[in-house]
């Protein structure tokens, strides 16, 4: 039996609390003693060198396992713009642990830079290729494709997001070709992750043969609490959430089984 976290929204240098948060999670995460630890992105609350080197050091016991993967959020692309410290120029790659096949889909596209342009972007050519490295994934292994912006809709989670929707700006939506992604995945991955947006949730579609489960993690230093999938022979058969020091498990979308 092997076991990963969906870990996002970190947003690192945001103030204090949320930095002494993401210690704290670093060290749950340790103790649990997991396979893999998926980051989904705005990992920076700024998108800054500074802010990159906190989460280096507050995460350095964990990153020299060797056991997490990451991919930018539209807040890394901010300020410095560090997405090269996630995904030196590509937009899709394959990352192998043991037990795991993952792919890291980089959803985030220069208009980032603003916060006001937080939506992502994927494109045709970024589908293909996701297409062939799902192929690439080796008999009884658990397909995983990991991206920062959400591929379903999703309900608005603050005013500035409603005003967006009302007049028609972007910002809150999901991935132009979120639905389209998702059709090519059906029978064939088992897990979307995602963050974006700040509030979990999770869903399942497709053949309950192979489900397909998207999975939002929400921001995992505000939730003070992480999402950790139990799985063996390419199939989830556990999730149950880890929370913090003093927390409990949440009151939110059900765990998707």
């Amino acid at each position: 039996m092997r076991a990963l976290a969906h870990v996002s929204d970190l947003h690192i240098g945001r103030d204090e609390a949320t930095d002494e948060a993401a210690r704290q999670l670093c060290a749950a995460l340790l103790a649990a003693d997991l396979d893999a630890v998926l980051l989904t992105g705005d990992v920076t609350h700024r998108g800054r060198t500074a802010e990159l080197r906190r989460f280096r050091e507050l995460f350095r016991p964990l990153l020299a396992t060797g056991r997490v993967l990451l991919v930018p959020g539209n807040h890394d692309r901010m300020g410095d713009d560090v997405r090269r410290a996630f995904m030196d120029g590509e937009r899709v790659a394959v990352a192998r642990l043991p037990g795991l096949h993952a792919i890291r889909v980089d959803s985030t596209a220069p208009h980032n830079r603003s916060l006001v342009t937080g939506h992502g972007r994927l494109t045709a050519g970024d589908l293909a290729r996701v297409e062939r490295a799902v192929a690439e994934a080796a008999p009884g292994a658990l397909v995983a494709v990991m991206l920062h912006h959400h591929v379903m809709p999703l309900p608005e989670e603050d005013l500035a997001e409603r005003l967006a929707s009302f007049f028609g700006w972007p910002f809150a939506d999901e991935l132009r070709l979120g639905a389209a992604l998702l059709a090519r995945l059906r029978g064939r991955c088992d897990l979307v992750l995602h963050g974006h947006r700040h509030v979990a949730s999770g869903a399942a579609i497709g053949e309950a043969r192979r489900p397909l489960r998207v999975l939002n993690a929400g921001s995992s230093t505000a939730l003070r609490q992480v999402r950790v999938l139990e799985h063996e022979a390419g199939e989830v058969v556990r999730v149950q959430w880890l929370a913090l020091p003093g927390e409990h498990a949440p009151a939110l979308a059900p765990a998707v089984a």
